[in-house]
């Protein structure tokens, strides 16, 4: 993929034009960002793109970055309204987070992460390679940092084939239910964590769900969910492993105004640790969005306990009792 161009997508005139258009007519309705729909705006040329990028997505590499959006000559709410268009195209908006956001903020908060509520996107820490409660996560940069920030993926199937190639005695933990911290944004009923394997076959398709950094801190914050054994510990140290391996991760740039979309169930993210500007205006910001499409692959029974429904095009996110769902322009 290193090699190759076809998942780098860059907007054509006529696209951006569409585009530019369906943000004036947005902001001269006077509507709210809630009311953005993929039926809302006569966009024919982007549109075609966009259903081709939503197959790849879902039917082929599981990746895609957009680029050429000139986001300069846009404000940061027409920058958001001209994100949501486009995701719109794609799927509908997730909750990322226990407050409802439905566009989410991925910026250096200065939060601790030893807090049990924090999450390592409000930091400037590394990453680790992860997949995140939705379908479909996308990012728009509006701003890099000064340093660091890069943005890595790689592929979950290939991970699944060389743990089963080269130790086939620790492949099957990989399929244990893991239990999984859910940093304090409980929903009714549920307990702090979830439980779901690794890997997942259902319905003819391997899907992945990970984040080691929560299993470990689920191992430390409640002593009463299950004790992982030897085995499932190994598995997983030889997972991070095969994900630092830069013969198997792809590293993409991040310049202002690329849009990534990445497929979770096939697709794992991480980015590095990074420097930030000393000016506020200047520091590294990411919209994030969570999308659902109507087309999604089945999913097994377990993820329920992450994604809620299973119902393609209604499931993922994070709902708790106080969560209302907004659209919010400045990280909070």
């Amino acid at each position: 993929m290193a090699r190759r161009t076809e998942w780098l997508h860059h907007f054509t005139p006529e696209e951006l034009r569409e585009l530019d258009a369906a943000i004036r007519a947005h902001v001269a309705s006077g509507a709210e960002m809630g009311a953005i729909t993929r039926a809302g705006f006569h966009m024919p040329v982007l549109a075609a793109t966009l259903r081709g990028v939503l197959q790849d997505l879902l039917h082929g590499r599981g990746f895609v970055q957009l680029r050429g959006f000139p986001i300069e000559k846009y404000s940061t709410s027409e920058a958001a309204i001209a994100y949501l268009i486009i995701g719109a195209h794609l799927g509908s908006f997730r909750s990322q987070n226990a407050k409802g956001h439905l566009l989410g903020h991925v910026c250096d908060l200065g939060l601790d992460i030893r807090k049990p509520t924090v999450r390592y996107y409000q930091t400037n820490k590394e990453l680790e390679f992860h997949t995140d409660s939705s379908d479909l996560v996308g990012l728009l940069c509006l701003k890099t940092s000064k340093s660091g920030g890069e943005s890595m993926i790689v592929s979950s199937v290939t991970l699944h084939d060389e743990i089963r190639r080269r130790r086939p005695d620790l492949y099957p933990a990989l399929f244990d239910a893991f239990p999984t911290d859910r940093r304090g944004e409980i929903p009714p009923g549920m307990e702090p964590w979830f439980e779901v394997p690794v890997f997942n076959w259902h319905a003819g398709e391997l899907t992945t769900i990970y984040s080691g950094q929560y299993i470990r801190s689920a191992q430390q914050n409640f002593p009463q969910a299950r004790r992982l054994t030897a085995q499932e510990r190994e598995a997983l140290d030889l997972l991070d492993s095969l994900t630092r391996d830069p013969e198997l991760h792809l590293k993409i740039e991040f310049r202002p105004g690329d849009m990534q979309f990445l497929h979770n169930h096939q697709i794992l993210h991480s980015r590095t640790d990074f420097e930030d500007w000393p000016e506020p205006e200047r520091r590294r910001h990411l919209f994030r969005l969570w999308l659902a499409p109507e087309g999604g692959r089945d999913l097994p029974p377990s993820f329920a306990q992450r994604y809620g429904s299973l119902t393609p095009g209604d499931r993922g996110g994070i709902i708790t009792r106080d969560t209302t769902l907004k659209f919010v322009l400045e990280p909070q």
